[in-house]
């Protein structure tokens, strides 16, 4: 996995404006921690040939150098986020946000402040469990980055273009984001479809578990994966994701 080669463009912001009866609903999509746009690109591609106005934003930190994401902090992404919201609201009358991995607890935090019309999360990242996290202070201090626990796709030859290290300080940052957006999680009131893939080396069913039990939606569906990985959005269920996030963008708007 590296950025390095990635096709022209799929590592920065992309947006694409809608067209006939379906130009109203916007779609944003949010990459996870230390990939980038092109996890999200194929299903932004998906609902725009549907006539959807769509917007991929690069996430603070990400797509470009793996130390960038050292010298962020959480509320950044966030505030990124919220402001491709507010840029989709001026011409949209209808707003979803889908989130993968951290960009589905980016999602949640966005969903607990701003109003938005339904969310899609897949493997979305709501903590950090185990111990390890503990020592993550001690270790910032000592390295600056870790083997990446990325790209964790089942397909063959298929890559998110993320980042080969684990920015450890980017790590604390995280884990600032996941324990403020948990803290809130019963503010989230949105329309909500999450996806879960059965084996995901990256994440537990935790996050998957602790987010449904958390949020207030009165309308909460969750599907469950069992031929891909955690970065489902470029395995072998995409098509599943891209399907059922459709009619949830359906029914809602």
């Amino acid at each position: 996995m590296s950025t390095t080669n990635a096709p022209e463009g799929w590592l920065d912001d992309f947006a694409s404006e809608g067209r006939g009866a379906n130009a109203s609903t916007g779609i944003l999509l949010v990459h996870g921690f230390t990939g980038s746009p092109a996890s999200m690109r194929p299903w932004a591609h998906f609902m725009n040939e549907l006539g959807y106005t769509v917007r991929v934003p690069r996430l603070p930190g990400h797509g470009r150098n793996w130390e960038d994401l050292n010298a962020v902090s959480w509320e950044e992404w966030p505030a990124r986020v919220v402001q491709d919201l507010q840029a989709l609201r001026t011409t949209c009358s209808k707003v979803f946000v889908f989130g993968l991995s951290m960009g589905g607890g980016t999602t949640l935090n966005v969903a607990e402040n701003n109003l938005v019309d339904g969310i899609v999360l897949v493997n979305p990242m709501i903590h950090i469990p185990g111990i390890q996290i503990k020592f993550a202070p001690v270790l910032a201090m000592l390295k600056k980055g870790m083997p990446s626990v990325g790209n964790d796709i089942k397909k063959p030859d298929v890559t998110e273009w993320g980042y080969d290290e684990l920015p450890t300080r980017g790590v604390l940052q995280l884990n600032k984001l996941l324990k403020s957006t948990k803290a809130n999680l019963a503010k989230v009131t949105a329309p909500t479809l999450l996806f879960h893939s059965v084996e995901d080396h990256v994440l537990p069913i935790s996050n998957s578990d602790i987010i449904m039990s958390g949020i207030s939606s009165s309308n909460k569906q969750r599907i469950e994966m069992t031929n891909s990985y955690h970065v489902a959005t470029l395995d072998y269920d995409a098509d599943l994701i891209f399907a059922n996030a459709l009619a949830h963008v359906k029914e809602w708007s």
